[in-house]
């Protein structure tokens, strides 16, 4: 398919891209139908997630009087995988 093919396509349809699988045309499916989408925050604004309220209800996870060690992992203690992710291999502890 051409790019003027694609930008004349039909508005009801779209090219799905999956990994693993080729590109395929669908219809468009309208998110408003589906049965819990009253539970998104395009529904309803009191839905969207507040990272700043999340953060302010949770626990902390190291109480202020509690001792705790800090490790601290820099750049050259990183090396790439086969699969170009990053991994450690070697920790500096501080104190």
């Amino acid at each position: 398919m051409t790019q003027d093919e694609i930008a004349v396509m039909d508005g009801g349809k779209c090219i799905l891209q999956v990994r693993g699988v080729r590109p395929f045309f669908s219809d468009k499916f309208d998110i408003t139908k589906h049965p819990k989408y009253k539970y998104l925050s395009d529904a309803d604004p009191k839905n969207a997630f507040d990272m700043e309220k999340h953060i302010k209800r949770r626990p902390a996870i190291v109480k202020p009087e509690e001792e705790f060690d800090y490790y601290e992992i820099d750049g050259e203690g990183l090396q790439e995988d086969t699969k170009g992710e990053r991994k450690s291999i070697f920790l500096g502890a501080l104190h």
